[in-house]
C-alpha cells in the first residue's frame, strides 16, 4: 500500500486547568480518546518506515498512519510523550532552534497567546489604530480599512477578524513593525515577560534528548520559525545552520526530516534541502499523502481536528475522511 494518513498536532493540553482555555488546541482528554480511535481504525507507523516507502518503494500497511507534532511544546514532553511510550506508538517531533537556545517567544507564539488573552475585537480595533499611527508616522502601508477587506477572510479554523490580526503581524507588516507590536501586545495582554513565559512553553535540551533515546523521531522545524518561502538564499543558508548547529545532536544525520513552518516552502528552499541531505518535508496541505505519487518535499497532513472525536468526517466503512 502507498496511501498514509499524517496528523500534525500543536499543543496538547488540559485546557479547562490552564491559564489559558482559550487557546487553540487539543484538549488532553480529547488527545487520549483520539489515540485510541486511531489505534482501532489506522495502523500507526514510523517515520523510518514512511522514509522506505518514499524512496525504497516499500510498501506501508493498509490504513497506515504518522503521528507528527510542531513546536517544541513542553505540551509534548509532558502530555504527548508518556501517552505514546505507553503505547508503543513513535512521534514525530519537529522543533525550532530558537526555541530551546535563546529561550525567547517565537512570533508566533505571542500572536496565539495574545489572541487567547483578549477578545478578538478588541485586539483587532488596537491593531487597525496602530497601523494607522504608522501611516501618519510615515510608514507605506495602505489605509488600514484596506488592508482589513484585503486580508480579512475566515477559513476552516478562524473567524475573519482573527485571521486579520494573524496575517498582519506573520507576514503583511513590514518585518520590524510586525516584531515591534507582536512583542507589545504580548507584554499588554498576557502580562508575563517573554524570558519567563519561553522556559515554561517549550521543550528543554535535556527532555529532547530524553524523547529521542525512547525512540521519537526528532525534525528540523528551521531555527526561527520564519515563513521560508519569503527568505532570500542566504537568509534560508543562515537559519538552516543555525537549526543544525543546535540540533545536530537530536536528528539523524543520515535520515533527517524537515516541517515547514506556516507551511511555507518554495523550490528554492526544497532544492537547499535536497543538497543537504533531507529525506522528506511536510506541509499542512490537507488531504491523504500517497508515496508512489506525492513529491517527497511536499508531504501533506491532516489536522487534529479532522478525526474523531472532533470531526465527524471519517468514514469507518471507507477508513477515510469523507
Amino acid at each position: 500500500m502507498s496511501e498514509l494518513s499524517i496528523i500534525m498536532y500543536h499543543y496538547v493540553r488540559d485546557l479547562a486547568r490552564s491559564r489559558f482555555p482559550d487557546i487553540k488546541g487539543l484538549d488532553l482528554n480529547l488527545f487520549k480518546v483520539q489515540i485510541q480511535f486511531l489505534k482501532a481504525h489506522f495502523v500507526p507507523v514510523t517515520m523510518e518506515d514512511v522514509v522506505r516507502a518514499f524512496h525504497d518503494k516499500t510498501p506501508l500497511p493498509q490504513r497506515a498512519l504518522l503521528l507528527t507534532f510542531d513546536d517544541g511544546y513542553s505540551d509534548h514532553f509532558a502530555n504527548v510523550f508518556p501517552i505514546l511510550r505507553e503505547e508503543k506508538l513513535q512521534g514525530s517531533f519537529f522543533i525550532p532552534g530558537k526555541t530551546f537556545m535563546e529561550q525567547k517567544l517565537l512570533d508566533v507564539n505571542k500572536i496565539h497567546f495574545t489572541l487567547a488573552s483578549a477578545d478578538i475585537a478588541i485586539l483587532t480595533a488596537e491593531l487597525l489604530q496602530r497601523i494607522d499611527d504608522f501611516r501618519q508616522k510615515g510608514v507605506l502601508l495602505p489605509p488600514a480599512k484596506e488592508l482589513f477587506d484585503t486580508y480579512a477572510h475566515a477559513n476552516r479554523f478562524d473567524q475573519k477578524e482573527t485571521i486579520f490580526f494573524k496575517r498582519m503581524l506573520q507576514t503583511v507588516l513590514p518585518k520590524e513593525i510586525r516584531k515591534q507590536l507582536s512583542s507589545e501586545l504580548f507584554e499588554k495582554y498576557v502580562e508575563m515577560t517573554e524570558e519567563t513565559f519561553a522556559g515554561e512553553l517549550y521543550l528543554n535540551q535535556k527532555q529532547i534528548s530524553e524523547m529521542r533515546d525512547s525512540g521519537m523521531h526528532i525534525g528540523l522545524h528551521g531555527y526561527d520559525h520564519d515563513w521560508l518561502g519569503n527568505l532570500t538564499r542566504p537568509e534560508l543558508e543562515a537559519d538552516f545552520s543555525k537549526a543544525f548547529d543546535c540540533m545536530g545532536d537530536f536528528i539523524h544525520q543520515d535520515c533527517w526530516t524537515m516541517c515547514y513552518p506556516y507551511s511555507s516552502y518554495s523550490q528554492k528552499v526544497i532544492r537547499l534541502l535536497k543538497s543537504k541531505g533531507c529525506k522528506l518535508a511536510f506541509t499542512a496541505d490537507v488531504r491523504r499523502a500517497d508515496t508512489r505519487t506525492d513529491n517527497p518535499f511536499m508531504i501533506p497532513r491532516y489536522d487534529t481536528n479532522d478525526f474523531p472525536p472532533i470531526s465527524t468526517r471519517f468514514s469507518e466503512i471507507e477508513g477515510r475522511l469523507i
